[in-house]
């Protein structure tokens, strides 16, 4: 049994558990939550002292980074959604999109919440007031991009939309895709749809309270 170390709010673990759920994959959460039973925090970091998650324990191997845990898992464990591409062209631009949505999406929603967890009011206005414009951005783009596809690399689900799914989910949050983007509003919509983001999403609902930009009363 393949057990992923993680939170069921983290948008990196909700980009692997949407992997798993997407291909029906058997494997088990290992809730880092401190309130969570089982106490799973001290192997995880003899496992990776760096102290990041998703980690995922395949037997005797020990994967980290979201990206790698997915391609670990599209080679060892392929389901019937081939989350990667064979042909090499295509796998190149489902990566770039994957890149895309971890370093231009999610990393502004990141640095906004960091702030707000520093408790100092100024450096929260500034943390979302920077995080908005890069987000503007890259809203802006991906908004042109999406005239030529249904999902983030193409026709097929993909480890793109794997990274998608939780960075515009908690992007929205933090900065409102705005109605002249509507068919990136139209994508998220359909990422909240997927079977597999939507148990994701499920899962993290308890741990709502967690975000310090405040939790809108919807998704």
């Amino acid at each position: 049994m393949l057990a992923l170390y993680g939170h069921p709010f983290s948008s990196y673990t909700q980009k692997v558990l949407t992997a798993l759920y997407e291909n029906g994959t058997p494997f088990e959460l290992r809730n880092l939550d401190p309130a969570a039973p089982g106490n799973h925090a001290p192997e995880w970091l003899r496992r990776w002292p760096l102290a990041k998650f998703p980690l995922l324990v395949d037997g005797d191997h020990t994967v980290v980074e979201s990206s790698i845990v997915i391609e670990h898992l599209q080679m060892a464990h392929p389901g019937p959604v081939q989350l990667i591409p064979a042909d090499p062209a295509a796998a190149l631009q489902v990566r770039f999109m994957d890149r895309f949505f971890d370093l231009h999406v999610m990393a502004p929603v990141q640095h906004a919440v960091n702030a707000a967890l520093t408790g100092d009011p100024a450096k929260r206005v500034d943390g979302v007031a920077w995080a908005a414009d890069k987000l503007e951005k890259a809203y802006a783009w991906l908004e042109g991009e999406w005239a030529r596809r249904t999902w983030a690399a193409g026709d097929g689900f993909t480890m793109a939309d794997c990274a998608a799914a939780p960075a515009l989910f908690y992007a929205d949050w933090t900065h409102p895709i705005a109605a002249n983007y509507p068919l990136l509003r139209a994508y998220r919509a359909r990422l909240l749809a997927r079977p597999s983001f939507a148990q994701a999403v499920e899962g993290g609902r308890p741990y709502r309270h967690y975000f310090p930009l405040g939790a809108p009363d919807r998704d």
